[in-house]
């Protein structure tokens, strides 16, 4: 399939994933009256921000699994080559890191504690996927290569790249 088929494919599925994510989040904010904290109004522009952020780690991570991995961020469709450049560089998982800052300015935008509850269940959720499921998935594809990425670059805490 061409490079245009897959991009279209990679906005579908990135859009998929955020408004299920967002509607999700939405539904927990139910939950916000049973917690007796109230966020302060400075969250909602924090969560601007920080969603910004997020959002825009997330598109840069897709576009690199769209030219340089030839596929999408989706699982049943991943990438066929490696991709270790831009945010890859630094941290082995940094478009699921860039879905939980985004998630996390959801719910400061909200002034909701339930979602924010909501992105800490997530990250634990993608923790175990990772561990358990992601990173032996690419150890299969991937062989040595990945096992070298692994050793070089941490899973979820940033650090600078080596030169080399």
């Amino acid at each position: 399939m061409g490079p245009i088929a897959v991009g279209l494919r990679t906005a579908i599925y990135m859009a998929g994933f955020i408004f299920f994510f967002g509607w999700l989040a939405l539904g927990v904010r139910q939950f916000d009256s049973r917690f007796s904290v109230d966020l302060p109004l400075l969250a909602r522009p924090l969560g601007a921000a920080v969603m910004v952020l997020g959002g825009v780690l997330v598109l840069l991570c897709g576009g690199l699994f769209t030219t340089i991995g030839h596929g999408t961020p989706a699982v049943f469709d991943p990438p066929t080559q490696f991709v270790v450049r831009g945010p890859y560089r630094w941290v082995r998982n940094p478009m699921y890191i860039g879905g939980l800052v985004l998630l996390t300015g959801f719910g400061l935008w909200h002034r909701s504690l339930s979602i924010l509850v909501m992105a800490l269940v997530c990250a634990m959720a993608l923790h175990l996927f990772v561990v358990l499921l992601e990173e032996p998935g690419l150890e299969r594809r991937f062989g040595d290569q990945y096992n070298t990425y692994k050793q070089r670059v941490f899973r979820w805490v940033p650090k600078r790249p080596r030169n080399g």
